[in-house]
């Protein structure tokens, strides 16, 4: 079998079984498992014997015409390089490890086989965007993971959460798909093409004619799909679906699309110097802001969500400093530590009855109900915080690395100022993420309370997925040796400088938390049984009347006192209640889009129905009264015709009287 017909069914396979498994959900439900989980391993396996057989070498091209278009063609075309031969087996291992998770964590939701062909649909849109050769067949991939995500983060449709999520997510991701559909149209015309490598063709010799509103307009798509400054809005809440589906968008599919499309066309933004200013200052406000964000959450998983926001600015930093090859190395080390983190965190959702970490908190031994998760989320949290030797400490050196050697001008790859601002950023990063890193971990294993309920052993399939990638998590970053040679050629080798200040940073970070948590666990122990401590932000109200409904539920009359060992409120002070909220950007979008959009709304109905109805109104009424005149002389009566002819005829007869006597 050719290697052009092997990647044609990577994609296909889990569509097939998207298919298959919506037909036969109902009726067949015995075949709704293998479906879920047998095409996206056996489309694993295929892109692996594709990812050999590409071995980093020459591209592979074909392409076939998809429609006639009497202009731009659109066909449909491969072509796959070392960055889509790995990104595919990245997409194959997390989609295949989601849906043997979710075989546990759903066994009793009646929307199972929706749920998992939804998946695999999922897992078929993000392998067309990776191997696509076309624009217009990527786009189609693009808006498919678009409509997925709107029905599986509203899988728990009874709940507004979930509603709002949903609707949130797909608002916000077309508010940047719009002007990237017309960056695609522009970029076409100054090609001549969709195909890929015509475009970038164009661009090498240097025929791209508005390079910089190409590349503004692309980055506005880009920033919607991967939850990059400011329409990251939609990640955090999006954690509203079920915590598999979080960890297949998070860690392989929809917002890596958006980095992997910027990887793909790079030379297209690196022909703009100012687009690549304005991809390193939304890299570089995307990172510090998540990361303060991060460590003000209570919802393990908004915790989580904002991570991946700051993770997808160390990407996004990357590509603004001209180096893909950092760029797709770390969205391969995140995308398994980051799927860990997640399937984890459902294990420990799962045994605690809650999300929140300020009742995790509250709950001693709660490690030893779960010593799975423990372990493998302990893992995937140092590589989360770039701890050596773990897979994420490697990664994330590369892009510090690519940022010092733009900053201090060895490389003409990108403006100066964008490595400046990348690195600075991604230091700061470092301190930050290592902090809510640790302090997540604190809460959620080292509580002190009542003990932790038990709710039994979890289901092995949720089990063993968490040290399946475990591996990757602990060992993938030991791979920059050979990946130059899947990439760009640059050595990705950790740089001495970055390394020593990146590590330094997150140990500061993480030994700060630890103090801080130290302070003020001694502080709770203080507080009185019987006595509950109000909390001080308002906003957060009905977070915490939520989190002492269920430490009440779980634990009866013990106490609750809020934030009892949260090192977040102490070592973010005043910025907390700020930062717990995204830093009111929802509000401010709130002000400036939704209400003006409700405003008109308002005034569009009203003049519909007072001033169009009204006109509408008043021009049927003349036919309507000249209606009913005539109406009124059709009696039916013979007396009343005979009558009024007669009267016709006399005044008829004394008109022609008039009119002879006059003449």
């Amino acid at each position: 079998m050719t290697t052009t017909t092997l990647a044609v069914l990577v994609p296909l396979l889990p569509f097939l079984g998207a298919a298959a498994g919506l037909l036969l959900g109902r009726t067949a439900p015995g075949f709704v498992r293998p479906l879920a989980v047998l095409p996206p391993l056996t489309s694993l396996v295929l892109a692996v014997l594709v990812a050999v057989r590409q071995g980093g070498g020459q591209a592979i091209d074909a392409s076939t015409e998809l429609t006639p278009t009497g202009s731009i063609p659109i066909e449909l075309a491969l072509h796959i390089d070392g960055f889509a031969a790995l990104v595919a087996v990245l997409v194959g291992v997390v989609a295949t490890c989601v849906q043997i998770y979710s075989t546990g964590y759903l066994r009793d939701d009646p929307r199972y086989p929706s749920y998992a062909a939804l998946v695999s649909l999922f897992t078929s849109a993000m392998l067309l965007v990776v191997y696509s050769g076309d624009l217009i067949v990527l786009l189609v991939g693009w808006e498919v993971m678009g409509i997925c995500s709107y029905f599986l983060v509203g899988h728990y449709w009874e709940t507004p959460e979930a509603r709002a999520a949903s609707i949130k997510a797909f608002l916000v991701t077309k508010l940047g798909d719009v002007p990237f559909l017309i960056g695609l149209f522009a970029l076409a015309t100054d090609a001549g093409s969709f195909q890929i490598t015509t475009v970038l063709g164009t661009v090498a010799s240097g025929g791209l004619h508005h390079p910089t509103l190409i590349a503004l307009l692309l980055l506005a798509g880009v920033a919607g799909k991967s939850a990059l400054f400011p329409l990251h809005t939609w990640l955090p809440d999006a954690m509203a679906g079920p915590t598999p589906v979080s960890a297949l968008i998070h860690a392989a599919t929809m917002v890596a699309a958006g980095i992997y499309f910027v990887a793909r066309l790079l030379p297209v933004f690196q022909a703009s110097s100012a687009a690549m200013v304005v991809l390193a200052v939304m890299a570089a406000v995307t990172m510090a802001g998540s990361g303060l964000a991060a460590l003000a959450q209570d919802d393990i998983k908004r915790v989580l969500a904002y991570s991946t926001i700051g993770q997808l600015g160390y990407m996004a930093g990357a590509l603004a400093v001209g180096d893909r090859g950092a760029a797709v190395f770390h969205l391969l080390a995140h995308g398994a530590f980051k799927a860990l983190l997640f399937l984890a965190a459902g294990v420990i959702i799962h045994a605690s009855g809650t999300n929140s970490l300020a009742v995790m908190s509250r709950m001693k031994d709660l490690r030893a109900r779960v010593p799975d998760a423990y372990w493998t989320m302990t893992v995937a949290l140092l590589a989360l915080a770039a701890i050596p030797p773990f897979s994420g400490f490697f990664s994330k050196e590369a892009v510090l690395g690519a940022a010092e050697h733009v900053a201090t001008g060895h490389t003409e790859h990108a403006p100066g100022a964008a490595g400046w601002i990348v690195l600075v950023a991604g230091l700061i990063t470092a301190v930050l993420t290592a902090a809510y890193a640790t302090r997540l971990w604190l809460l959620a294993f080292r509580g002190r309370g009542a003990e932790a309920p038990d709710h039994g052993r979890q289901p092995l399939t949720m089990t063993v997925v968490l040290w399946v990638l475990a591996v990757p998590s602990l060992a993938f970053g030991l791979a920059y040796g050979p990946l130059p040679d899947w990439f760009d050629g640059r050595d990705l080798t950790p740089v001495l400088t970055t390394s020593v200040l990146g590590t330094g940073l997150a140990l500061v970070g993480g030994l700060v938390t630890y103090g801080a948590w130290r302070h003020t666990s001694a502080m709770a122990a203080r507080v009185p049984m019987g006595a509950v401590v109000a909390h001080p932000d308002a906003e957060a109200g009905a977070v915490e009347a939520e989190a002492i409904a269920l430490h009440q539920q779980a634990f009866g009359d013990v106490a609750y006192a809020a934030d009892p060992a949260d090192p977040g409120r102490l070592l973010l002070g005043p910025l907390h209640r700020h930062a717990a909220v995204g830093f009111h950007l929802d509000a401010v979008y709130t002000a400036l889009f939704v209400r003006p959009v409700q405003a008109g709304a308002v005034l569009v109905r009203f003049l519909d129905r007072e001033v169009v109805d009204t006109y509408v109104r008043g021009a049927g009424a003349l036919p309507r009264w000249l209606g009913a005149a005539v109406r009124r002389a059709q009696t039916g009566n013979v007396q009343t015709y005979v009558s009024a002819l007669l009267a016709g005829t006399f005044v008829l007869v004394v008109a022609a009287l008039l009119v002879a006597t006059g003449a």
